[in-house]
């Protein structure tokens, strides 16, 4: 790492190519890759070695003892299907919202997490889907070529990559603005951070933040509430156990007065919106890293790319996917793996620039954070056990030592976080700020 500067993934990694193989058995990542009838593939690159040593590097920043024991930063990878019981699938993601296909000349990564992207699809499509449209999609994406397809899916909101697509970073995979201001955080208080995004990366930043020994504000507006609280209950719970919750609803007047003053307040701000939502909302990333502000804004693909992807179709697209032992096919990697992956990489970013004492803008793109992981190494086939080492999969270094591909698994749930809103009044008040419209 330069001096004054953010380390990224690839600095961070110094695991032999054996101890890679070792990281991604243990992890649970490879129990979710390969064909749902096929043999379990050990994924390329390392990005569950790049996660690992990203908590050791989190931890050199915490001065309390306790904070962050016994978290595998490998294993939060695959913590997520652990809790919801989800299976590899091959060409279908293992949440069942992401479908590799093939297109005219390569291969496409396409997600539809969202209730409107039916309607979404249809319009790029030109006719109304049916209820089973995937086979439609399918047939027409077959027809046509992949970077014509990416390249009308973008300003439609759908979430489309072609395999590979970014395999090559266009820069670190977390760029820093220049210094701002100095921070004008008390010694005498926990850091606070004010967490605007949603669904897995960045409330998971905030969450290995919150347990380093942050205080974390989550805020969310009435008519956009965090998605994750649609799904699994517990998965949510564990990002955002301990956390306050905040509503403010920016079209109100007042609502957007403690919104801005909320924001100076902090320390640190997570949010995962284009630059011109936030701007809506009044919101001046700039002026706040000027004032002393982390920012950290977490995207696809960077904070000049107006594009929409999730974790799987990211990933994907940045190259990490499985080859298919039977016919070289790509073959999903994990859940969702750009998501936990890019969380860990934003929340060693945010403290790598505290200890800088300055405001930063933290330019986090999920698919220069996946890239970063991808070293040229393909992945290889897991082999089941003889006899000798009982009927278990195991993955096989480069000496010949056999190590046991382990499950994904979950940490103990924490108490359920608050409702949505539950600590609005209460937040604004230990803040000095004046309370939301009625």
């Amino acid at each position: 790492m330069k001096p004054g500067g953010v380390a990224s993934p690839a600095e961070s990694s110094r695991r032999s190519p054996d101890d890679v193989i070792v990281d991604w058995a243990e992890s649970g990542v490879v129990v979710l890759t390969g064909a749902p009838e096929g043999p379990l593939v050990v994924p390329p690159g390392r990005a569950a070695s790049v996660a690992r040593d990203l908590i050791v590097r989190l931890r050199r920043h915490v001065p309390h003892a306790d904070a962050l024991r016994g978290l595998d930063g490998g294993r939060l990878l695959a913590e997520r299907a652990a809790l919801m019981g989800l299976r590899r699938g091959g060409r279908v993601s293992a949440g069942g919202s992401c479908r590799l296909l093939p297109a005219r000349d390569g291969w496409l990564a396409l997600s539809a997490p969202r209730e409107d992207d039916r309607w979404l699809l249809g319009a790029a499509i030109g006719r109304e889907l049916p209820e089973e449209w995937w086979p439609l999609i399918a047939r027409w994406v077959r027809e046509r070529p992949a970077g014509a397809l990416v390249e009308a899916a973008a300003p439609l909101g759908v979430a489309l990559a072609r395999v590979g697509e970014s395999a090559e970073p266009s820069g670190p995979a977390v760029i820093p603005s220049a210094p701002g201001g100095g921070m004008r955080r008390r010694e005498d208080r926990p850091l606070l951070v004010v967490d605007f995004s949603a669904l897995w990366a960045g409330p998971l930043c905030a969450h290995l933040l919150g347990s380093a020994g942050a205080r974390v504000v989550k805020v969310e507006t009435p008519d956009r509430p965090d998605g994750a609280r649609r799904g699994h209950r517990g998965f949510y719970d564990l990002l955002h156990s301990g956390h306050a919750s905040v509503v403010l609803d920016p079209r109100l007047p007042e609502d957007r007065r403690a919104m801005a003053q909320l924001v100076r307040a902090a320390d640190v701000v997570i949010e995962s919106s284009r630059p011109r939502a936030l701007a809506g909302f009044g919101l001046d990333a700039a002026a706040r890293v000027a004032a002393g502000t982390i920012w950290v804004s977490i995207t696809a693909y960077g904070r000049d790319r107006d594009r929409v992807g999730f974790g799987d179709d990211v990933a994907a697209g940045a190259g990490l996917v499985a080859a298919d032992p039977r016919d070289g096919s790509p073959l999903f990697c994990g859940d969702a793996v750009a998501d936990p992956l890019t969380g860990i990489t934003a929340a060693a970013a945010v403290l790598d620039a505290v200890a800088q004492g300055r405001g930063r803008l933290l330019d986090v793109a999920m698919s220069r954070v996946v890239a970063a992981t991808l070293d040229g190494t393909s992945g290889r086939p897991a082999r089941r056990g003889d006899a000798l080492f009982g009927d278990e999969w195991f993955a096989e270094t480069s000496r010949g030592a056999r190590t046991p591909v382990r499950g994904p698994l979950s940490r103990p749930l924490p108490p359920p976080a608050p409702p949505s809103g539950a600590d609005t009044a209460a937040v604004l008040a230990s803040l000095g700020i004046g309370g939301p419209a009625k």
